[in-house]
């Protein structure tokens, strides 16, 4: 029975080393830096060059990738590498659903990467199924490992969207 609880425990400890590539304050600094991302290429570069290296990329690693190569998209001057960039980064995002489809991070990073997408590109398609499952997450008041932060920032993000409707802002006002 103790060779037994060894092994679980050695089995247990294996499996979150190989797939927690960032602790927690890790992914609080990378939060953090993903903001200032938005407004610095160089940033976004070593964000993305350090992520992308990463073995064995969990689904929400794999979301943020997704963002940093939409946000190379906004940093590009180059109209086609934009939309090579954006078509891309809605292929990463898509993998990164298929990995964890109840994240609710990950959903609303696409939906923000859709949003602001220009629509006659005809690449935001996920829009209204993203804001479907990110309102259900409100309405369950299931965020995973969500912080405070991040859910009222999503819900204050999905209000000024204009994308929700009276029943659904009304869902999210809760948590503001």
């Amino acid at each position: 029975m103790i060779k037994l609880s060894i092994i679980f425990f050695l089995l247990f400890t294996a499996v979150n080393v190989t797939y927690a590539q960032l602790s927690t304050p890790e992914f609080a600094v990378l939060k953090a830096n993903l903001v200032k991302a938005v407004e610095n290429a160089k940033l976004t570069d070593s964000l993305f060059t350090k992520l992308t290296q990463l073995p064995n990329k969990t689904a929400l690693v794999t979301g943020y990738i997704g963002t940093l190569e939409a946000l190379k998209a906004k940093h590009a001057w180059n109209p086609y590498n934009k939309i090579k960039y954006v078509g891309q980064s809605l292929k990463t995002m898509q993998k990164a659903i298929d990995m964890d489809k109840e994240n609710m991070e990950i959903r609303f990073m696409r939906f923000s990467i859709e949003f602001y997408t220009p629509s006659f590109l005809g690449l935001s398609k996920d829009l209204a199924k993203d804001k479907k499952e990110i309102v259900k997450h409100y309405q369950n008041g299931n965020f995973g490992l969500a912080d405070a932060e991040l859910v009222k920032n999503v819900a204050k993000f999905m209000i000024d969207s204009k994308k929700c409707n009276t029943a659904e802002v009304k869902i999210l006002t809760k948590y503001l």
